[in-house]
């Protein structure tokens, strides 16, 4: 891609950590492969240790090293750090997918700041939401979203769902016709040969993780449970006493002890497994019927995309993005999250939906269109015109 001037078009992209590869990040890394392979000059500008051999070899790469811990100062640094650098060396297109004021560009795939914490009002009690006007994180990263957000410089605002889309709409003033939403994509092609092996692989895995493949599998995924919605999930399956299922946490929470001692309390001792962090997470996608992705907020949990692809049927919040591309074949949608009763009654319809041959083939199907280089091709084309 060239610019009028005949040479290479010239992108930045901003994010401050891909060290840890977790979503967003493995999403940095692949947006900088695609403006590459467009004929971009392309810069990533980071900090932290850099996986080298996950970036396209004519990327440029500025790591700058974070002196402080703390996250507020860290936030603060780089942002400095980018601003510095933009004036040395300007881009044409300076693409964020972290929270900085100067992009041209910007992917809000963590949602918007002031939106979660509306949300965390909701569940949480008076004096710590009253502390949130007050705590100097929430107020520095409100005022950072305000002024990318409504910055008169930035041309284009990606979104990885409507949900995202309407609340920057609520919360800031920021033309409608700037907004883009452009759901994330997910390793569909390259699930194929898994997903291909499930049934011949199922009872053997099962066998392996401790598992009975003759029962129902739910599946949760997710850090800091407390988001993502495990105590609400506990209390809707402690209503299902005389049904037969199992359900797999996998993911890291400090206070993990705490939710094994609740879910014992609730009788489900042996319905509950706590797996922890895990690598191998095709294993379960494997083993399970159903995902549950009960989050208070996400702007789009990737693990629905991925069990999606892999033929699970889906039960999640509304408050999930990714809830969007469900259809009545694939997946159930909690209205009410802190009403145990009505979550219940979503599991159980799921329990009426096991995976088979046929039907989780058309599952993974209904999501096929949001193959990553599907995906990608649509953010780079809209960036680049």
């Amino acid at each position: 891609m060239k610019n009028k001037q005949g040479n290479m078009k010239s992108v930045t992209i901003l994010k401050s950590t891909i060290s840890q590869l977790g979503g967003l990040e493995k999403y940095t890394l692949r947006l900088a492969d695609a403006f590459c392979k467009s004929g971009c000059d392309v810069t990533l500008l980071t900090s932290g240790d850099v996986p080298k051999d996950k970036i396209y070899p004519s990327i440029r790469v500025h790591s700058y090293s974070c002196k402080n811990k703390l996250s507020l100062l860290k936030i603060k640094e780089f942002e400095t750090f980018c601003h510095n650098f933009m004036h040395q060396k300007p881009s044409e297109v300076i693409f964020g997918l972290d929270r900085n004021k100067i992009q041209t560009h910007i992917r809000a795939g963590n949602g918007v700041h002031a939106a979660y914490l509306e949300r965390r009002k909701l569940s949480e009690g008076l004096l710590k939401s009253l502390s949130f006007k007050i705590n100097p994180l929430h107020r520095s990263i409100l005022s950072i979203e305000k002024q990318s957000f409504e910055n008169p410089n930035l041309k284009f605002l990606f979104t990885n769902s409507h949900m995202v889309k309407n609340e920057i709409l609520s919360h800031y003033n920021v033309d409608p016709k700037k907004i883009c939403v452009i759901h994330n994509g997910v390793e569909w092609s390259e699930m194929q040969d898994a997903f291909q092996s499930t049934f011949d692989a199922k009872f053997n895995l099962a066998k392996e993780l401790g598992l009975d493949p003759q029962i129902h599998q739910f599946l949760f995924i997710g850090n800091n449970y407390g988001r993502k919605g495990l105590k609400e999930l506990l209390l809707a399956l402690s209503l299902m006493k005389h049904q037969e299922f199992h359900l797999s946490i996998i993911g890291y929470d400090k206070n993990a002890d705490l939710y094994k001692q609740f879910a014992n309390q609730l009788g489900l001792r042996k319905k509950v497994t706590f797996f922890g962090q895990r690598k191998d997470m095709i294993k379960f996608y494997q083993v399970a019927d159903t995902l549950v992705a009960p989050s208070h907020y996400d702007p789009f949990a990737n693990v629905t995309v991925e069990a999606l692809s892999m033929g699970l049927f889906i039960v999640t919040s509304k408050f999930n993005g990714a809830s969007e591309v469900l259809t009545k074949e694939s997946g159930k949608i909690i209205e009410k999250l802190t009403d145990p009763e009505s979550f219940q009654l979503q599991l159980q319809l799921a329990m009426d939906h096991p995976k088979t041959p046929i039907g989780s083939q058309k599952i993974r199907s209904s999501v096929q269109h949001l193959d990553f280089p599907n995906q990608l091709t649509k953010m780079v084309e809209k960036t680049l015109k």
